[in-house]
């Protein structure tokens, strides 16, 4: 008789998120999950208004991804509304026979489907497991883990940052799911220390784990149409310089200063490095987004304000990429630079990746930490700490040895993309040898050709 495959079930992650970044921690578990198991039947339990079908390529097969739907909502009465879920599990807890149990849960849709599933892992949109996003954010994303849980399930936490958590009910929330998940992967070390304060006593360095972010494994995919691939094939020769302007960084208070408390203005800033490519270095630049909408916070509109102010001065030698892609189409474009800055933590990795010289100008310790885990920690630039003097000569400095960076790059990331793929190995029944998935994976991927330039220019 033909074995069933292996289910497996997404929590955190969609790919219609307007944050791209979020985009490209499903895109990486879907691929990493199919390295492993190329018969995978893959889902994701999101919130959302109905369920749906999405289809993701990964080499040549294109993996159909049912979009398992919950409410959040107030009308507690729908049948997958997720309060009423977790207490109608709760409640059936004091049943004693688990066979009854599972029984009566089986006549639901949701919870039958996670019953169904042979591993169930969360990412948290890769940084939303704490609180500095507020109570709410918290508990959208902890309600799904705790409906996993409250079902009898086991549940795994993908490398994500853990933390920080500064609320007494948040630390209690953190607490009781990670006490209770089978695994705990962190994508940096302050997130295990955090991880290991919380839990105290109950700290097992068997269960909590280091691994790197799963956007590293996102393959990238040419788009069918991109607005700027006139403007790269008419390339004079000068180095192409991308950089990713925040949405979230460039919103300034109304006295004009900075929400993030950073010592010199972030557009200020934004300015500044542009001039410095452009004027002092000869390069063209790219304002490339990596949120798409997302109102204040649109990296997409901060890119065109920056791109409208400074046309006129700089004419053909800035442009910015305009129109709706995916994350893997992104990160084809961020592929075309020879040089990228970013203030999205994951159009940095769509850049190193890709073994491209990058800056990282964090707002946030996730940055630091990250980069820690495959050797670049000196590319992060802090302006909490940081004067804008500084960051400018830490970007020349880097810039200059941009190949010594590039070399350390194509060492390290075939390491962190093994890791990654055979991370379901860990994870998984190890019924599929780590080694072979992962170079059939590595091998399935077609590398995808740059726009106008050759590879040897970068």
């Amino acid at each position: 008789m033909q074995k069933s495959p292996h289910k497996f079930c997404i929590l955190g992650a969609t790919f219609n998120n307007c944050n791209l970044g979020v985009g490209a921690l499903a895109s990486g578990i879907v691929t990493s999950i199919v390295s492993q198991y190329p018969d995978a039947d893959v889902s994701i339990l999101d919130y959302a208004r109905e369920p749906s079908t999405y289809h993701y390529q990964v080499g040549d097969r294109d993996v159909s991804i049912q979009i398992v739907n919950v409410r959040f909502s107030k009308r507690v009465y729908l049948s997958n509304n997720i309060a009423l879920l977790i207490v109608w599990t709760l409640l059936l807890r004091l049943v004693p026979s688990r066979g009854w149990r599972n029984k009566w849960m089986m006549k639901n849709r949701v919870l039958r489907h996670i019953l169904q599933a042979d591993a169930i892992v969360s990412i948290a949109g890769g940084d939303s497991f704490s609180d500095i996003y507020g109570m709410a954010r918290l508990a959208y994303v902890a309600l799904p883990q705790l409906l996993v849980l409250s079902s009898g399930q086991e549940l795994v936490l993908l490398p994500q940052t853990l933390g920080p958590f500064r609320r007494a009910s948040a630390k209690a929330v953190a607490r009781f799911i990670m006490k209770h998940a089978k695994s705990v992967y962190s994508r940096d070390r302050e997130s295990i220390r955090e991880a290991e304060a919380i839990l105290g006593s109950d700290a097992d360095p068997e269960k909590l784990k280091m691994s790197y972010d799963m956007a590293f494994v996102m393959p990238p995919v040419a788009p069918a149409q991109l607005n700027v691939s006139g403007w790269l094939q008419s390339r004079d020769g000068s180095r192409l310089v991308g950089l990713n302007v925040s949405g979230l960084l460039f919103v300034s208070t109304p006295d004009g200063g900075d929400p993030f408390g950073f010592r010199d203005e972030y557009r200020k800033l934004v300015y500044r490095i542009i001039d410095f490519f452009v004027a002092e270095k000869n390069t063209r630049v790219l304002l490339i987004p990596h949120v798409l909408g997302c109102g204040a916070e649109s990296d997409a509109d901060a890119c065109a304000q920056v791109h409208q102010k400074l046309a006129a001065q700089y004419g053909s030698r800035i442009h910015h990429v305009e129109g709706s892609y995916t994350p893997a189409e992104m990160k084809y474009v961020i592929g075309q630079c020879d040089f990228f800055l970013g203030s999205r933590m994951h159009a940095c990795i769509a850049a190193l990746s890709q073994t491209i010289p990058t800056v990282a100008i964090a707002y946030s310790r996730k940055f630091l930490g990250v980069m820690e885990t495959i050797g670049v920690e000196d590319i992060v630039v802090d302006p909490q700490s940081m004067s804008g003097d500084a960051i400018l000569d830490v970007i020349a400095r880097l810039y200059q040895q941009k190949d010594e960076l590039r070399s350390r790059l194509k060492n390290k990331m075939p390491e962190v993309k093994a890791r990654v793929l055979g991370l379901w190995s860990r994870i998984g029944d190890s019924v599929v040898s780590e080694d072979l998935r992962v170079v059939q994976i590595l091998d399935a991927i077609p590398a995808q050709p740059r726009v106008g330039c050759q590879i040897e220019d970068k």
